[in-house]
């Protein structure tokens, strides 16, 4: 957990938001900055709500986090200069969007 950036969008300083235990040890850092993506989740509760309105099935727990040099399991990862400019420059009055896919299905 690092302290706020200068984060336009409500920033929570928690130990809630930590890798599991089991997780591998390159990952301990992923979380020390995150913003969660709105996907399959309720609105309006917490992005550790494991509540999966579309059923567990669809998943859920999707997040832009530090990268760890290694692939993720649906979230998108960022080096800490690059999540430190997303923390400062999304404005939640500007209703920000995270677009996910791959190519194919964007173009449609």
């Amino acid at each position: 957990m690092l302290p706020d950036p200068g984060a336009r969008l409500p920033y929570t300083h928690s130990a809630a938001f930590t890798p599991p235990a089991y997780w591998s040890k390159n990952t301990r850092h992923d979380f020390d900055y995150v913003v969660a993506i709105d996907y399959n989740r309720v609105a309006g509760t917490s992005p550790l709500d494991p509540t999966r309105p579309q059923g567990q099935a669809k998943g859920g727990g999707v997040w832009l986090h530090l990268d760890h040099g290694g692939g993720t399991s649906a979230c998108v990862s960022v080096a800490e200069s690059a999540m430190v400019a997303l923390l400062r420059a999304l404005d939640p009055a500007r209703h920000p969007v995270v677009v996910m896919g791959d190519r194919a299905h964007l173009a449609d």
